[in-house]
């Protein structure tokens, strides 16, 4: 194997040796298949960490240019340690810059209420009903405007603005496998000069 290329692997992702020699070997040496691989490793080991208490954390504070908008967010970890990292701090800046460009209404779907479901469903369903669409196509057009909707609304399903690529519950996920612990965001505040709550 290339050392050169492992090298390379490693400063690129921060990932240990072996691990950049077996990504290497499972992608023929590809270096941007490998990156990909290390990504996807990383994300399913995170999915185990999901369920671990995030009792510690920050608050972060975001003011946009001109001082019109700002974001208040709670980003928790495991452990006070972590939470004063530099990392740690970088992430919860980014997601409240992202919460600033993109106004999400909720961290994940589970928090939306349902009666801003219904309303939702009703109009994707009196649009598609004005196009003269049967029932079964209604219920697909219905499902897929409903995705679009949760991509949009929810902060976690939505494309991180710096690297649309990835979503943020994927970028919270690829910081969880590199500092070993969960962290998840709490809440949220959004607050914009002549926007009532």
């Amino acid at each position: 194997m290339d050392i050169a290329k492992i090298r390379e692997l490693r400063e690129r992702t921060e990932a240990g040796v072996l691990d950049c020699k077996n990504a290497l070997v499972s992608t023929k040496g590809d270096i941007d298949k490998a990156i990909d691989y290390l990504r996807k490793k990383g994300i399913a080991k995170a999915e185990k960490k999901l369920e671990r208490k995030t009792e510690e954390g920050i608050v972060e504070a975001y003011i946009h240019a001109g001082a019109k908008l700002g974001i208040l967010i709670e980003l928790g970890c495991e452990t006070d340690f972590v939470a004063h990292t530099d990392e740690f701090k970088r992430l919860a800046r980014d997601i409240a810059m992202q919460i600033a460009a993109v106004n999400p209404i909720c961290i994940s779907r589970n928090d939306i209420p349902e009666e801003r479901l219904k309303r939702e469903r009703e109009i994707y369903e009196a649009q598609a009903k004005e196009l003269g669409k049967p029932d079964k196509v209604i219920e697909k057009i219905v499902a897929s405007k409903m995705e679009n909707f949760y991509k949009e609304a929810c902060l976690l399903e939505q494309s991180f603005i710096k690297q649309p690529d990835i979503t943020i519950d994927n970028l919270i996920k690829e910081h969880i496998a590199k500092i070993s612990e969960n962290i998840k965001v709490n809440r949220f505040a959004r607050f914009k000069i002549g926007e009532k709550s």
